[in-house]
C-alpha cells in the first residue's frame, strides 16, 4: 500500500492530468483523499485538474466544429444522445455547458453538439471555465473534506470484498437506470 501511495503521489499530477482530461473524476476524486492524507497538494491537484477539465472539452468543440466530417462516424453510433445534448442546450441555453460536467454519458456529447452549432467559441469558453471551476471545487474539495469518510469506506470494503459488488451494483444500476428513463423516445 506504502509503494502505491508513493507512486501516485509521485506521478499523481501526471494522472489528474490526463484523466480530467476527459472530463474523469475519479482521478481527482484520489487526488483529494492523497491531499487529505498529506500526500499530495491539493491547490496543485485541483489546479492540474481545472486546466484539464477546460482544455478537453475545448479541444472537443474545436474537433466538432473544424472536423465534421470525420467526427460524423463516431455521431453516427451516437444520435440519440447527441438530438438529447441539442434539446437540453435548447431548452436550458449556456447552463448546459456548466452542469453537463456533472452528467455521466453527456461530459463529453455536449461540447461535440455544441460546437456543431455556431455556438461563439469565446462565449463557449467562458461558461466552460466556469464549469469546470465548479467541477473542480465540488469533486476535488469534497473528496479533501470527505477524506476521512472515504478511507473508511475503502477500509470497510478491503475487510469485507463482498461488500464491493454488491455496491457496484447497486450505484452502477441506480445510474443506468436513471440515464435509461432521461434518455427514452417519448
Amino acid at each position: 500500500m506504502d509503494d502505491m501511495l508513493t507512486n501516485l503521489s509521485t506521478y499523481g499530477y501526471v494522472v489528474v492530468f490526463l484523466y480530467s482530461l476527459g472530463g474523469g473524476f475519479v482521478a481527482l476524486l484520489g487526488a483529494g483523499v492523497l491531499s487529505y492524507m498529506g500526500k499530495m497538494d491539493l491547490g496543485l491537484s485541483m489546479a492540474v485538474a481545472f486546466t484539464a477539465n477546460f482544455i478537453g472539452d475545448a479541444l472537443l468543440f474545436y474537433m466538432s466544429r473544424y472536423h465534421k466530417s470525420e467526427m460524423m462516424e463516431y455521431f453516427k453510433k451516437h444520435r440519440r444522445k447527441l438530438a438529447f445534448s441539442h434539446l437540453l442546450i435548447k431548452r436550458h441555453g449556456a447552463w448546459i455547458i456548466v452542469i453537463k460536467k456533472f452528467i455521466y454519458g453527456l461530459k463529453t456529447l455536449v461540447p461535440l453538439a455544441v460546437g456543431l452549432t455556431k455556438y461563439d467559441f469565446w462565449k463557449f469558453s467562458g461558461y466552460n471555465a466556469l464549469g469546470a471551476l465548479i467541477w473542480t471545487l465540488v469533486v476535488g474539495g469534497g473528496s479533501y473534506l470527505g477524506g476521512a469518510a472515504l478511507i473508511e469506506g475503502y477500509e470497510l470494503v478491503a475487510d469485507k470484498p463482498y461488500l464491493a459488488p454488491i455496491m457496484l451494483l447497486v450505484v452502477g444500476g441506480s445510474l443506468w437506470l436513471y440515464f435509461s428513463a432521461a434518455t427514452k423516445k417519448r
